[in-house]
C-alpha cells in the first residue's frame, strides 16, 4: 500500500464510525495496523472534497458529521480496543500516539522497522536470523536495509542456511524478547527459515543491495547462493505467466506504474504485455512508454518490485501460477 494509499484508507476508517473501523482492523496485519493508525493520528483539517472523493473511490455515501480532526486520539483508542482488545491495543496505542515500545517478537511486528534493527543489531547475526525470519517477511528486508553490508550478508546467510527454530534457542535473545518464550518448553520445533524464506526476502530488497547480499552468499557456498536465486521470482520472469496470469496482473497495476517498470524491461516482455491488452490500449501504452523521457534506474526498479508484490499476493492467493524459477538477472 502506497502513501497515497494508505491515506485514502485512513480517512475512509474514521468516516466509517468505531464500530465499522474496528471489525475492519481485526482483519489487518499488525504493520498495516500501524500505518494506518499513524495516518489517522496525523490527518489535519481534511477537506470536505477530499472525503467525498475518498467515500466515492470505495463506493460509500460520505456522512454528514466526520470525526476528522476532532479528537482523534480518542476515537483510536477506542477503535483499536474494540478490534485487538485492551493488551494488544494498549501497546499500539501507546506506539502510534506516544511513542511507547512493546516487547517479544510479536510486539516487534507492530514496531518501525528502523526502530527494530536498532534494538537487535548488536545481537549475534544468528540470534539476528532467528527473529527476522518469524517477521512478515517486507518488515524484514527493511530492517536488514539498516545493517551494514558484512552484518546483512551474514544474517541473510544464517536464514538460508536456517532448517527450523527449538524454543530453547530463543532463549539467547534479550529481556525485551522473552515474552515470545512463555510456556513454549514443549513446542516442537517451529519449521522456519532456510532457502525459500531468504529468497522472499530478499525480493523485496532494493536491487544493489540483493546483488551485494548475493555476492557474499557465493563466496561463502555458490550452490546456496545459486539455490536462492532458484527460487526468487524477478521482473523478467513475468514471461513464466501465462497470458491469462498477465491479462489478471495488469487489472491490478496502475498504468504510470507499468510505464516506469518497463522503461527497463526486455522488449520480449515489452510484447508479451501488449498483446495481453486490447489493441487501443496497447498503442496508448507504447505511445507513452515512447513520449516518456528518462526514468531512473531507480525508480524503474522500485516500480518493478512493486508490481512483483503484487504477483506474490496474487500467486499466494492462487489466482496466477509462477510458471518459472527465477533467474541471476540484473538490469
Amino acid at each position: 500500500m502506497n502513501d497515497e494509499g494508505i491515506q485514502k484508507s485512513a480517512i475512509l476508517l474514521l468516516s466509517l464510525g468505531e464500530e465499522g473501523a474496528s471489525e475492519v482492523f481485526k482483519h489487518l496485519a499488525p504493520r498495516e495496523v500501524q500505518k494506518l493508525g499513524v495516518a489517522m493520528s496525523n490527518l489535519k483539517n481534511v477537506t470536505r472534497d477530499k472525503i467525498e472523493g475518498v467515500l466515492s473511490e470505495f463506493r460509500i455515501q460520505a456522512e454528514e458529521k466526520t470525526t476528522l480532526g476532532m479528537d482523534s486520539g480518542d476515537y483510536i483508542r477506542t477503535v483499536l480496543t474494540k478490534a485487538l482488545g485492551d493488551d494488544k491495543a494498549a501497546n499500539l496505542i501507546d506506539r502510534i500516539l506516544h511513542g511507547g515500545d512493546t516487547s517479544g517478537i510479536e510486539g516487534l511486528k507492530w514496531m518501525d522497522s528502523s526502530a527494530v534493527a536498532e534494538l537487535i543489531r548488536n545481537e549475534h547475526p544468528q540470534i539476528i536470523a532467528t527473529i527476522l525470519v518469524h517477521l512478515d517477511r517486507d518488515q524484514a528486508c527493511e530492517i536488514l536495509g539498516f545493517f551494514a553490508d558484512r552484518l546483512r550478508n551474514d544474517v541473510l546467510l544464517r536464514i538460508a542456511t536456517l532448517d527450523g527454530i527449538q524454543p530453547a534457542a530463543l532463549r539467547e535473545l534479550n529481556d525485551v524478547l522473552t515474552k515470545l518464550l512463555s510456556g513454549s518448553n514443549n513446542l516442537k520445533k517451529s519449521p522456519m527459515g532456510g532457502i525459500r524464506t531468504a529468497a522472499e526476502i530478499l525480493n523485496f530488497m532494493p536491487t544493489a543491495q540483493e546483488a551485494t547480499v548475493i555476492e557474499g552468499v557465493k563466496e561463502h557456498d555458490p550452490e546456496l547462493a545459486q539455490k536462492i536465486l532458484d527460487q526468487m521470482f524477478v521482473f523478467e520472469n513475468l514471461l513464466d505467466i501465462d497470458d491469462r496470469g498477465i491479462q489478471l496482473l495488469l487489472r491490478e497495476v496502475q498504468s504510470e506504474s507499468l510505464i516506469i517498470a518497463l522503461k527497463g524491461a526486455a522488449e520480449e516482455l515489452r510484447e508479451k504485455i501488449f498483446k495481453n491488452m486490447s489493441q487501443r490500449a496497447a498503442e496508448m501504452l507504447k505511445e507513452e512508454l515512447e513520449a516518456k523521457g528518462p526514468v531512473r534506474v531507480s525508480e524503474v526498479e522500485a516500480e518493478q518490485k512493486e508490481i512483483l508484490k503484487t504477483v506474490r499476493r496474487l500467486a499466494d492467493e492462487g489466482q496466477i501460477a509462477l510458471g518459472g524459477k527465477g533467474e541471476d538477472s540484473y538490469v
